[in-house]
């Protein structure tokens, strides 16, 4: 099934350069018809069918989806409008951004699939390296599982300058223990968001990411 049309992806273009109130205004129903509405109906049907495998993921597409507008309170760029649409599918959707799903753009310039913790807080971080500590073997089976590794390569995040003594040992066998952020992804050329096997695709890079997925949520929420 089909869900966008190349408008999808032109309306963006043209956002680019006309990246204003005004053109935005004239250009609402466009952002309606072949923007907005067409991705929202394909969060709720990816949501729906993800529930099947994981009852927990009880969430409304409007609790998942990011608002178009961009936060420009702090940016010295004052566009007000992101070229993308994104969200976040995982049982606590935006309300928690570092429970452990899956994070979607779809924009002119590609399709990314992204995973992982991106923003833990301290005590977060804790946990994550005391589960790495503890369960080493499922670390290395995740981390090495040729399909994720394939797909994803490595598991990215910045690492902190210092950590906790009792860290330090496994450390050296895991270097992973030093991040403070631990997070995956793919980029698919833009023009697969227009193809009719778009879910399956999505569904496929899912499951590749479940076992690190799974790993993740068994280290901050047991």
């Amino acid at each position: 099934m089909t869900y966008f049309t190349q408008e999808y992806l032109d309306f963006f273009k043209e956002l680019a350069a006309n990246n204003h109130k005004e053109w935005f205004d004239k250009n609402r129903k466009r952002y309606e018809n072949a923007v907005r509405e067409p991705f929202k109906r394909f969060v709720s049907e990816l949501i729906t069918v993800m529930a099947r495998q994981d009852p927990q993921l009880d969430l409304a597409p409007k609790d998942a989806i990011f608002r178009i507008n961009r936060d420009i309170r702090f940016s010295k760029d004052k566009t007000p409008y992101k070229l993308n649409n994104s969200a976040i599918i995982s049982p606590k959707g935006r309300k928690d951004k570092n429970y452990p799903g899956i994070y979607l753009e779809f924009g002119p310039e590609k399709l990314a699939f992204y995973g992982g913790v991106y923003m833990p807080d301290s005590k977060q971080v804790e946990k994550i390296r005391t589960y790495f500590v503890n369960n080493p073997e499922e670390a290395s089976a995740v981390l090495n599982d040729p399909a994720f590794k394939k797909t994803f390569g490595v598991v990215h995040g910045e690492k902190s300058k210092r950590i906790a003594k009792e860290f330090r040992e496994s450390a050296a066998q895991q270097p992973l223990i030093w991040n403070k952020q631990w997070y995956y992804y793919c980029h698919l050329p833009p023009e697969q968001i227009l193809q009719d096997n778009l879910m399956s695709v999505l569904l496929d890079l899912s499951e590749k990411a479940s076992g690190m997925k799974k790993f993740l949520t068994s280290a901050l929420y047991g």
